[in-house]
C-alpha cells in the first residue's frame, strides 16, 4: 500500500544562494514542521521518490508542516550536482522557508544520501528539534559530522537492504548519542517498496 495523495501540498520554490529551488509545501501547522531530503540525485532520486512522501505523510498525520524540494540539479532545481557541498545550502534554505513561514519547531528528516547531507549540516544548524534518518549507507558516506548531535532521535533500516546494512548502522548508533533507536523494518530493501505503512507507522509512534 501505498502513501494516499498529498493534496494539501502546494508547489513552491526558494532561493539557495542564486539557485532557484522547487519544493512542495503542507502547511498543518504554524508550530512545528519538517524538511525532507531525498535520495542520490544521481541515481534518480527526487522529492517525487516513494520513501519521502511516506516521511512526509507520516508527518502531516501527526500535525506538522513539512517541506520536500528537489536538490540542485535535480527535477526542476536549477543548478547541478555538488557532492553534498551544495546540497547542504540547498537544505538551509529549506529549513529558512519554514523558519520564514513562522515555524519554530522544526524537525529534518533525510532518507540513504539525503540523510548524509542532513548529517552533514547538522551542527551548523541552530534550534533543530529532532533528526530522522531512513536507511543511512553509513558504510559509503562518512557520518561523523553527526556524531554526538543531540537531535539524532530515529533511524530505520530494513532487514534486507544492502546499500545500508543495519549492523553496519547498529555498530555506530552510539556515536550519533545515547538516545537513538534504530527500528529495522522486517523484510524492507533499500527501496522499501510495500513497506511504506511500516514506515509510516514507526516515525508516527515516535513522533507521538
Amino acid at each position: 500500500m501505498q502513501p494516499e495523495q498529498l493534496t494539501s501540498e502546494k508547489p513552491v520554490t526558494f532561493n539557495s544562494g542564486a539557485l532557484k529551488i522547487e519544493g512542495l509545501f503542507t502547511s498543518s501547522s504554524t508550530e512545528k514542521g519538517v524538511v525532507v531530503t531525498h535520495p542520490h540525485p544521481l541515481y534518480g532520486g527526487d522529492m517525487l521518490n516513494n520513501v519521502v512522501e511516506a516521511l512526509c505523510h507520516a508527518y502531516n498525520k501527526c500535525g506538522y508542516s513539512s517541506l520536500r524540494f528537489n536538490f540542485r540539479g535535480a527535477g526542476g532545481s536549477e543548478g547541478a550536482y555538488d557532492n553534498g557541498n551544495g546540497e547542504q545550502d540547498d537544505m538551509e534554505a529549506a529549513v529558512r522557508y519554514l523558519v520564514n513561514s513562522g515555524i519554530k519547531k522544526i524537525d529534518l528528516a533525510g532518507y540513504s544520501f539525503g540523510s548524509w547531507v542532513i548529517a552533514l549540516g547538522i551542527k551548523k544548524l541552530k534550534n533543530i528539534n529532532r533528526l530522522v534518518m531512513v536507511s543511512p549507507p553509513v558504510d559509503l558516506f562518512d557520518y561523523s559530522s553527526a556524531y554526538n548531535a543531540p537531535e539524532t532521535g530515529l533511524i530505520i533500516a530494513g532487514s534486507e537492504d544492502d546499500i545500508a546494512d543495519w549492523r553496519s548502522i547498529e555498530k555506530v548508533l552510539p556515536l550519533f548519542n545515547q538516545d537513538v533507536t534504530l527500528k529495522v523494518i522486517q523484510g524492507a530493501d533499500h527501496f522499501y517498496w510495500g513497506k511504506s505503512d511500516d514506515l509510516m507507522n514507526i516515525v508516527m509512534e515516535f513522533l507521538k
